[in-house]
């Protein structure tokens, strides 16, 4: 049991610093000194010491909407593994379950948006429950393909039972890992999808659509990204924690993967620019057109057709 906990405290851990790695990377490509790796933490600890100001318009949903995304997320960190220990929730097609959590916990966010009665909220709220209904096939034909390939279909079983041995599932291992990342850009609405930074509300998408949550509600909403990044890189982590690996090796392995993954978001945010709003379809989709792709390999690999 001591194990399964482990894999929770890791994403704990990983998502304090994860956020001031990506701020700390894109410092230094800029040329500029920054701030610490600790200062997002700093920022959500005291935007979490605040009170919440609610709009007459809303209702008890805006209230409640950050909570609740808060405890899908908890609670989908619970279904993730450390390599070949399970995590402290396990069963066949938990995968499933894990991501209409997350669905759930989005939905939530929107119909907020949506309460507070401002077309803004409401424009931003639409982009990203689009963006994120693009992405969801590119995660489901992934999981899928590695069921096929191990056939487990559980968190747990399929990393478990995952093997890397030819040049080939080397090849597929890096293009899921790829992909996860940029689920994770996309679910986070970070760049190229979404720049962060932004101040326009015509061209915002989360940033807009939590325009009027402040104080704790806003620490949860921003500590929500830090969680759900660390998440996906635990997902990610899992690819290269292959059973025979003690605990020892396999902690420095997960946290030297959890740096790497903070600091290709840092390079890729650091080098490339937002895409127009009609070229984000096209993008998101292509990650799916990328799964399939996976998935043909896995195919051919296990003789499934010739």
């Amino acid at each position: 049991m001591m194990m399964r906990v482990l894999s929770i405290l890791l994403i704990l851990l990983t998502s304090f610093f994860f956020t001031g790695i990506i701020v700390r990377t894109k410092s230094i490509f800029s040329g500029r000194k920054g701030p610490g790796i600790m200062q997002p933490m700093k920022d959500i600890f005291r935007s979490l010491r605040k009170g919440s100001v609610y709009s007459e318009t809303t209702s008890f949903i805006f209230q409640l909407a950050p909570t609740i995304y808060m405890a899908t997320l908890l609670m989908a960190i619970l279904f993730i593994p450390f390599g070949n220990q399970k995590g402290v929730l396990s069963f066949n097609g938990d995968f499933v379950l894990f991501a209409y959590l997350l669905a759930l916990g989005k939905f939530f966010m929107v119909i907020a948006s949506l309460d507070t009665g401002s077309s803004f909220e409401g424009m931003g709220a639409s982009r990203e429950a689009l963006y994120s209904m693009l992405v969801e096939p590119a995660f489901f034909i992934l999981m899928g393909s590695f069921a096929l390939l191990t056939g487990y279909t559980s968190f747990a079983g399929i990393f478990g039972a995952l093997h890397f041995g030819s040049y080939i599932s080397y090849g597929l291992g890096i293009l899921a890992s790829f992909v996860f990342i940029t689920i994770a850009l996309i679910e986070n609405s970070r760049m190229p999808v979404d720049d962060p930074k932004t101040h326009l509300e015509l061209t915002m998408i989360h940033e807009v659509m939590i325009l009027d949550n402040s104080g704790y509600d806003l620490g949860l909403v921003l500590y929500g990204t830090n969680l759900k990044f660390a998440m996906y890189g635990a997902i990610i982590a899992n690819f290269f924690l292959t059973p025979g690996y003690e605990w020892y090796f396999s902690v420095p392995i997960y946290i030297t993967v959890q740096v790497g993954f903070a600091v290709i978001v840092g390079t890729i945010e650091s080098f490339s620019a937002r895409f127009r709003m009609n070229h984000n379809p096209q993008f998101i989709f292509m990650f799916t057109s990328i799964s399939l792709l996976i998935f043909l390999g896995i195919l051919l690999g296990t003789g499934k057709i010739s």
